[in-house]
């Protein structure tokens, strides 16, 4: 059996998220098992290198499997004809043995995107988040300078029964604007569940004026999800890149 690496991009509208679950639960593995076990002729299961909330979407979604060694070109034409069209398979090659799509990965990056403007924009409107009133870039990234290195990220964490280490590094949470658009791009070496979109949440509150930037380091002592802000809409949020 041939140790495979699979890149992925998908629109995480219409889906429940990355991880395979029961039918008739629609999941983005699930889809790409399917088309995998049809091109090999038995059952396959891929492993992601995050699980993806519902209606998150990926640029640069990585899995690995393992299945009978056949030509990579051949296999990614196939996928790509049988997969959806809001899934894509961007690239297929063999993978070490030891290559494991998640506990090989050793950085994540992600972009939240947002509309800050009261006007409408109809046609992004499953691709970003919107905020229809004024926000305060300046005190949001003066937040966010303070969130930044190794805490125990507990409070950021929507699994409230979380029993593994909750302790992660953020080397990057920037926030640029372009227009009406603003992203905010986190680079951690791990995300615990909801965190990028926690976070997010409560930078928006900084910027409504709600919670002084300066209040944002005392959270981490506080391990109380109750005290941070509240989770960011999903379909804001992009999994850009991984790195091993």
């Amino acid at each position: 059996m041939q140790n495979y690496r699979l890149t992925l991009a998908y629109d995480g509208t219409r889906y429940r998220g990355w991880q395979r679950l029961p039918p008739p639960a629609k999941t983005v593995q699930a889809s790409v098992e399917t088309a995998l076990g049809e091109i090999f002729g038995q059952p396959l299961e891929i492993s992601g290198s995050g699980r993806t909330d519902a209606g998150v979407h990926a640029a640069c979604q990585v899995a690995s499997f393992h299945a009978p060694k056949r030509p990579t070109d051949e296999v990614l034409a196939q996928l790509r004809r049988l997969l959806p069209e809001d899934i894509g398979a961007l690239t297929l090659d063999y993978a070490p043995e030891r290559f494991h799509a998640r506990l090989s990965a050793v950085e994540k990056t992600y972009v939240y995107r947002l509309w800050n403007s009261d006007r409408p924009d109809v046609f992004a409107r499953r691709y970003r988040a919107w905020e229809p009133r004024q926000l305060d870039c300046g005190a949001m990234r003066a937040g966010a300078a303070g969130l930044m290195g190794t805490h125990d990220f507990f409070t950021f964490c929507a699994n409230r029964q979380m029993k593994k280490s909750t302790v992660r590094t953020l080397r990057r949470l920037d926030i640029t604007q372009e227009d009406a658009e603003l992203r905010f791009t986190l680079t951690a070496d791990g995300f615990l569940y909801h965190m990028a979109r926690i976070l997010v949440g409560t930078l928006l509150e900084v910027g409504l004026g709600r919670r002084p930037a300066e209040s944002l380091p005392a959270l981490f002592d506080a391990r109380c999800r109750a005290l941070a802000g509240e989770t960011a809409p999903a379909k804001g949020l992009w999994l850009m890149e991984v790195r091993y």
